[in-house]
């Protein structure tokens, strides 16, 4: 079994990469391995995609099962190209993560890659050059020259672009290019990119899979039907016509295709034959597999609590904690791409990783709620406030709770400003029926507030609050953020700050498109309305003003926070009238836009056409909005911005997963739509300086506070337990353009250590600047005693990285040099980072 003598962790045959190995397999055919100037140059690189889940689970595409849906078997396709390598050692594989590339954040796309690399060095002794994506829905600028150019790859290829650019690229032979990803990089970080003039699989006649439509190659003069001749033509023909819409001599086959290579020696022996007769055509073979699933997802809190406490030799660690969340970021997975019980299947995967407050999204947090009268003798709830950034930071927490007679206490015992605001009836309904869903439990108490505190962390550290009861009340005024709503329709009017003289007239409301279902309906992959304008939900709205120490609620307005929080539920979408809706905010601003949007490209770099967050901008405001997932965003008219939060259709669009859009839950007595709930941010800044905004709210976003809860008597828990703690030295922070992005224990006991900076070159003229980070003091206590700078992927040392140079059409060659921190000194232990760089190093503790 591959998995046995590789070593592999479970789940790994999803996680095969392909990198493309020359070998010298047909030597004996006269075409040797190298290349032939004057000549067409063929590659064959037979390779087998293999999803982590689309029509079928992962264990269902793993042993085979299910086949009444997909005949699909990974297990086989491991064991034959196995035994296929075996009888031939000269054919070679490698492999890496293949994440989706619109809806993932880019330390996502790194830990994944990181994740995959390694194994390959560890089981193959192989470091990747080439990115092989050749499945995700569009592929992304951070990819290029992030996810390429910075991990040390010469070359990118992937299938997945529009039908209308291809074929424009087709006829003017721009399907390779030398794509330079990166404004602040430049041709410093530029990459070949390969755009297959088809999908994925080998030209038509050249499947040769069991199962597949082709003409064998029957070269036996023994026999009747010889055809070495008419096939040699058809591989003559094809090559010749794929030659006709590329620029070079030099043309890809890629010769497999979903799930193939389940008789592997067939498949390949079959690929070989044709070559006997091909005297002006050079082939050069390689082997690839990248059966891509099981990308790894772990949060980086987990990391680093796992870094500061030492990993375990037993039990859970944030390998096994995290095969789920990677599983789910699969492109089919976070796309929302697969069948319905395919999707069911991934949630139960992330269900089994959540212990404590499991659907603290719907209001559910037992820890919390259960707070038992008096003081003295009972266990109170404690909760604990983890920080995985860099810098200090000052966040409200959010628990549901029964009693509005608490106070909260911190670490030193001072009460901390609190407020109470009641539930309202639909989070109380959606908190009861996703209880029952999805725990099989009816809450037998109700929370009737949310508490809401600041807590103040230290960097790399945490606090514990205690909840005690009390008899007071506090109210405090809101800060310089104010918020102007009609009293006759609920909606918003305007944002006003006092501290920046921001004074913007804008509107927000909530609206759905109808789906098409014509020819063409709207699906999972394809956003497709009827034609018709979009509707809005309501034209007005029930407003109620809770105000206190912390909210000035009607959306959320928070104190020392120069930002408006936007919190949503939405759902069930109603169908009875037989039309699929699809739910969007519009959010409208007096500006003169010019139609511009700028978006995110993976969380990193902000593009100008979303994920992290949008904004636009005229000649004297910026409007900037964050979202807490990603989303589609787009402008359709001046000072616009819409954004797409749930949908839900009645047919299927025709792209491959053969069932419609259409999630409910249920409970054992009832169905209905599914409810999504979930917030975005606003902010309006004058031109030039929305991007602090941005680039430090949108890391507390993706980075929040990670919470725990216990019970412990209130003298005991102090008396047992730091109530806070930071591994830095106290007095030192990270400076406020560096993010700390990974700290992670490897085996062996190293740690692994990434730094980014945040800004892009010019986006800010104090933050887009050389910066410094000292190490030493990042560490506190602990002592550096080795220290190594790699690549991207940690998988090589930076010094060996040599990539290949491309001459670029119109290139002057005259641009300026990047800014890049200098070679790192191992005994001052002062990394530079300049706009946009990432660092990575191994380090010994």
């Amino acid at each position: 079994m591959m998995s046995v003598l590789l070593k592999f962790p479970k789940f790994s045959w999803v996680f095969v990469v392909c990198v493309a190995v020359s070998c010298g397999l047909i030597c004996g055919y006269e075409t040797g391995v190298g290349i032939v100037e004057g000549k067409l140059n063929v590659h064959l690189v037979p390779h087998s995609h293999d999803d982590v889940g689309w029509l079928k689970t992962v264990d269902q595409y793993f042993v085979g099962s299910n086949n009444s849906i997909q005949g699909a078997c990974v297990e086989n396709v491991l064991d034959s190209v196995v035994m296929s390598l075996l009888r031939d050692p000269n054919r070679k594989n490698g492999g890496w993560c293949m994440h989706d590339e619109a809806a993932t954040h880019y330390v996502d796309m790194i830990d994944q890659t990181t994740l995959g690399h390694d194994l390959i060095k560890s089981n193959f002794n192989i470091t990747p050059s080439a990115g092989w994506q050749i499945d995700p829905f569009g592929h992304s600028a951070v990819q290029a020259y992030l996810l390429g150019a910075e991990l040390g790859f010469d070359s990118l290829h992937f299938a997945r672009i529009d039908y209308q650019d291809r074929a424009k690229r087709k006829g003017d032979k721009s399907l390779e290019v030398v794509w330079r990803g990166s404004k602040t990089f430049g041709s410093s970080s530029q990459i070949f990119t390969n755009v297959f003039p088809r999908h994925y699989s080998a030209p038509d006649g050249f499947n040769f899979e069991v199962r597949g439509d082709f003409e064998p190659v029957q070269d036996d003069p023994l026999l009747f039907d010889m055809n070495v001749k008419k096939r040699v033509n058809d591989f003559i023909d094809a090559a010749l016509t794929q030659a006709n819409v590329t620029r070079t001599n030099h043309i890809m086959w890629t010769m497999g295709d979903d799930f193939q290579y389940q008789y592997a020696e067939s498949f390949l022996k079959l690929s070989q034959l044709p070559l006997k007769l091909l005297p002006f055509v050079k082939m050069l073979f390689f082997l690839c597999v990248d059966m891509q699933t099981m990308e790894m997802l772990t949060g980086q809190a987990a990391r680093q609590l796992e870094y500061l406490a030492g990993r375990r030799t037993r039990g859970p660690n944030t390998f096994s904690l995290g095969d789920a969340l990677g599983i789910a970021q699969h492109h089919d997975a976070v796309t929302g791409t697969a069948k319905q019980h395919t999707t069911r299947d991934y949630e139960k995967r992330l269900a089994i990783g959540a212990v404590e407050c499991p659907l603290l999204n719907i209001s559910f947090c037992p820890p919390t709620e259960n707070i038992p009268s008096g003081k003295s003798l009972v266990k109170l709830p404690v909760v604990v406030a983890y920080n995985p950034l860099g810098w200090s930071r000052t966040d409200v927490v959010r628990i549901p709770v029964k009693d509005a007679n608490l106070v909260v206490q911190d670490d030193k015992g001072n009460t901390i400003k609190a407020q109470f605001i009641e539930f309202d009836n639909i989070t109380s309904n959606l908190r009861s029926f996703y209880a029952e869903a999805y725990l099989g439990i009816s809450p037998t108490e109700v929370p009737k507030y949310w508490l809401l505190f600041q807590a103040s962390v230290p960097p790399l550290g945490f606090i514990s609050v205690v909840d005690t009861p009390q008899n007071d009340s506090i109210e405090i005024g809101p800060g310089s953020l104010k918020m102007s709503f009609s009293l006759q329709s609920g909606q918003l009017k305007r944002i006003i700050n006092s501290r920046t003289g921001i004074d913007l007239p804008i509107q927000q409301s909530y609206l759905w498109y109808g789906s098409g279902s014509g020819n063409q309906p709207s699906g999972a992959y394809i956003f497709h309305p009827d034609g018709s304008a979009p509707v809005i939900v309501s034209r007005s709205v029930p407003i109620k003003v809770i105000r206190g120490p912390l909210v000035d609620e009607v959306t959320r307005l928070y104190k020392d926070k120069e930002h408006a929080e936007f919190e949503f539920i939405i759902g069930p979408i109603p169908t009875d009238d037989g039309v699929g809706k699809e739910v969007i905010t519009r959010i409208t601003a007096d500006m003169a836009t010019n139609k511009v949007l700028y978006t995110d490209s993976n969380g990193r770099d902000f593009l100008k056409r979303l994920n992290l967050g949008m904004f636009t901008t005229d000649n004297k405001t910026e409007l900037s909005v964050l979202v807490d997932r990603a989303t589609g965003g787009a402008s359709i008219n001046d000072g616009q911005m819409e954004i797409m939060f749930h949908r839900r259709m009645l047919f299927d669009d025709g792209r491959g997963v053969g069932e419609a859009l259409d999630e409910t839950v249920c409970t054992k007595t009832t169905c209905q739509g599914l409810a999504v709930r979930g917030t975005y941010y606003m902010s309006a800044n004058h031109v030039g300086s929305g991007s602090r905004w941005r680039r430090t709210t949108g890391q507390e976003i993706y980075s929040s506070l990670l919470l725990a809860f216990t019970h412990e008597k209130q003298d005991n828990w102090k008396a047992s337990h730091s109530m806070r703690s930071t591994t830095m030295d106290p007095n030192y922070t990270l400076p406020p353009n560096i993010a700390l992005i990974t700290l992670q224990e490897l085996e062996g006991g190293s740690a692994l250590l990434r730094l980014a900076h945040l800004y892009e070159a010019g986006e800010d003229a104090d933050f887009s600047t050389l910066v410094q980070v000292e190490l030493k003091k990042m560490f506190g206590a602990k002592t550096i005693k080795t220290i190594t700078e790699t690549s991207l992927s940690a998988n090589q040392d930076k010094s060996v990285i040599k990539r290949m140079p491309w001459k670029v059409e119109g290139g002057s060659g005259s641009e300026s040099a990047p800014i890049r921190g200098g070679r790192l000194d191992p005994s001052a232990l002062v990394v530079e980072l300049g706009p946009m760089e990432i660092r990575t190093f191994i380090l010994q503790i």
